[in-house]
């Protein structure tokens, strides 16, 4: 269940248990903001553990991520910034520290990405829980087996089948409540209309040879073209095929000696790292939105 999305005491715990949550903030940039915020967290006798905040000079937005401790509930919080929230226009968002995030994974046929992040999720070291993968290839299911996930099939070929596989995803969305949808080297082209459905809440990777290399192969183009530099590159999903705002990037220095081999196996090496931060930071609430461009509150 998302964050506040259920009822909660407006008491605090009588357990006495202090709750941590994170808090994200973005409004016109305005003075006065911090003082407001931290007055109300000072209310329910909070206490801010961490705290990052930046001014766009672009779009003159002002962003912010607190963590606060307090022995208050989510609700008795949310009423104390309430003020704050009217005065200046907060976008507010108050969720669970840790709280897993409800992922779905896409997939085709490529397994790095896909395993890493399952291995992580089970190992307890990526906040996410995935209750469906959804792949337009049999492939994954083994792999799905395995971490003991569901896993559907269903082709993306032949006439209306990608509008039904895609009509799937928007069911799922909805069935299991999903927050965010992962493309874990999903290699198809999502329709415009799902990609505005899925805004600000849907995350691709590629490697780093796009727009240079496109189609099949691009390790051994890159390496008949003698590239020196190859990466990855995690973003989030717009109607501008593999231009949507960037969340994280890893660039790593190759030479010569290097087969078309191992540099498919250095960038799909780029590719898990990369997808795995992006996915993290998501789910720590670490990704805002500032127009085209993220801020990322590491």
């Amino acid at each position: 269940m998302n964050a506040l999305s259920s009822p909660a005491p407006n008491s605090a715990d009588p357990s006495g248990t202090s709750h941590e949550f994170v808090l994200t903030v973005v409004c016109a940039e305005s003075p006065g903001i911090v003082h407001a915020i931290s007055g109300a967290i000072l209310e329910v006798d909070g206490d801010i553990t961490e705290s990052r905040q930046f001014v766009s000079s672009t779009t003159h937005r002002y962003y912010l991520r607190m963590q606060v401790r307090t022995p208050a509930a989510a609700q008795e919080l949310k009423a104390a910034l309430g003020p704050a929230v009217e005065r200046f226009g907060l976008e507010l968002q108050i969720d669970e520290v840790g709280r897993p995030v409800r992922t779905l994974i896409l997939g085709s046929t490529t397994l790095h990405c896909v395993n890493d992040l399952l291995f992580r999720m089970e190992s307890g070291h990526l906040p996410i829980e995935v209750p469906l993968i959804l792949a337009n290839h049999p492939t994954l299911e083994k792999l799905a087996g395995f971490y003991d996930v569901p896993f559907e099939h269903r082709p993306t070929r032949g006439e209306g089948a990608k509008a039904a596989f895609e009509d799937r995803v928007r069911e799922a969305v909805e069935e299991h409540d999903i927050e965010l949808v992962v493309l874990a080297r999903y290699m198809q082209i999502l329709s415009p209309e799902l990609c505005a459905e899925l805004a600000g809440r849907c995350i691709n990777i590629h490697h780093s040879f796009l727009p240079g290399f496109k189609g099949a192969n691009p390790y051994r183009q890159a390496h008949a073209r003698g590239v020196k530099q190859i990466g990855a590159t995690a973003h989030f999903v717009t109607t501008d095929l593999d231009e949507g705002p960037i969340i994280e990037q890893e660039v790593l220095r190759v030479d010569h000696t290097r087969s078309p081999e191992e540099l498919m196996a250095i960038g799909q090496d780029a590719e898990i790292r990369t997808l795995r931060q992006a996915v993290a930071w998501f789910a720590q609430s670490r990704v805002l939105l500032d127009g085209s461009r993220t801020i990322v509150f590491r």
